[in-house]
């Protein structure tokens, strides 16, 4: 039996799309689906609508569970359902997978109708730009004209932020949490190393390895280690795993001694058997791509907001180093620049990254006091 916090058993629904797609690459997709699922009832006059955007690894199952026994809730569970940050009770919340993913939504592994054929190497590569399109066009199908809100951690954020200045009147409210307005160099560099993993795993096969039966495990495993790490504090891993070894004693050799190399193997594993390469490559891409000032002349972070209307939550996370407080503090002086409605809070979290996706007090007490406006 779920609990009554639970928006319980929930049926993932698909749109098919028949008006071609331009990307902003140019390529176009002549036709392609969306997975998506609901939570929460839509109202008479369809004005509390809630988009969750996900973040790189994540998809359309926000909340809730596919069987009465099933204990994967979806990744936003602690977040969205009847009395949580999110309520359902009062809401009507979205969350879909974007184009180029691998749980439904047209991607490299889905059958190219011209070929018969997994797209593979032949799909196009997408950004945040394109998902912002595919997702107003979802919203049209709902018969959604403008949101209660747009929110998204992560990649999510950027997301959120780009449909504040891509379509500023359909956006009342703008949660943009654990987010940055570009990747640093580093960030670039973290992602370039995780994509010469899988490129240079001899079971790609140039991205067209579903031809061959196979997949780019190794590859993959070594990228979603590599990612795991940077998504975690130093302080997260010390205290969980410190320097623990398995069998107490060192055994001199390179296999598995540590408890906090057990832990990412294992991560790594199970990420490699669940999630497609080609995907990873194009959702990291997507990520370093996003930049709202590169088409500018004055490359102003402000000059790139001018047309967001919306009013903002920003939330970010004192030990997050991949996504620190300040690149959020960069998004709060621009909106204020622009003389937005900004609410900020910097929250002290030990968990790294991950922390948006986490069931931490505080951090859900702010995101329910923002909702109480967005609902009035």
């Amino acid at each position: 039996m779920q609990p009554a916090s639970s928006v319980g058993i929930v049926v993932p629904q698909t749109a098919h799309f028949t008006t071609p797609l331009t990307l902003k690459s140019g390529a176009v997709l002549p036709c392609y689906d969306l997975v998506y699922e609901t939570y929460g009832t839509l109202n008479a006059d369809k004005s509390n609508a809630i988009l969750v955007c996900h973040a790189l690894s994540g998809n359309h199952h926000v909340a809730g569970v596919y069987a009465e026994h099933d204990k994967k809730p979806g990744w936003w569970d602690n977040m969205v359902g009847p009395g949580k940050p999110i309520d359902t009770e009062r809401f009507f919340v979205i969350g879909l997978n974007n184009l180029g993913g691998c749980h439904g939504s047209t991607g490299p592994a889905s059958i190219d109708p011209a070929s018969g054929q997994p797209f593979g190497s032949r799909f196009p590569l997408v950004t945040v730009e394109d998902w912002v399109e595919s997702q107003t066009r979802l919203a049209d199908s709902l018969g959604i004209r403008q949101f209660a809100a747009v929110m998204g951690g992560s990649l999510g954020g950027m997301q959120a932020l780009h449909w504040s200045i891509q379509h500023p009147e359909r956006v009342r409210h703008c949660l943009v949490i654990a987010s940055a307005p570009k990747l640093t160099a580093q960030n670039i560099a973290f992602n370039d190393v995780a994509r010469q993993a899988i490129l240079t795993d001899p079971d790609f096969h140039g991205g067209d390895f579903y031809a061959h039966n196979t997949r780019p495990r190794r590859g993959l495993r070594l990228a979603r280690m590599l990612g795991h790490i940077t998504y975690l504090s130093d302080d997260v891993m010390g205290s969980k795993f410190g320097r623990v070894l398995r069998s107490g004693a060192f055994n001199y050799g390179y296999d598995v001694e540590f408890e906090i190399e057990s832990y990412l193997r294992y991560q790594g594993d199970k990420f490699a058997e669940s999630f497609d390469a080609n995907t990873y490559l194009l959702m990291t891409k997507a990520l370093d791509y996003f930049d709202p000032t590169h088409h500018h002349a004055s490359g102003k972070l402000s000059d790139a907001l001018k047309p967001a209307q919306a009013d903002f939550l920003v939330l970010s996370f004192t030990s997050d180093w991949r996504f620190a407080p300040e690149r959020s503090r960069e998004i709060v002086k621009a909106l204020l620049d622009n003389e937005c409605r900004v609410s900020y809070a910097e929250i002290t979290s030990g968990h790294g990254h991950d922390a948006f996706l986490m069931p931490d007090t505080h951090y859900h007490s702010l995101v329910r006091a923002y909702m109480e406006r967005v609902a009035s």
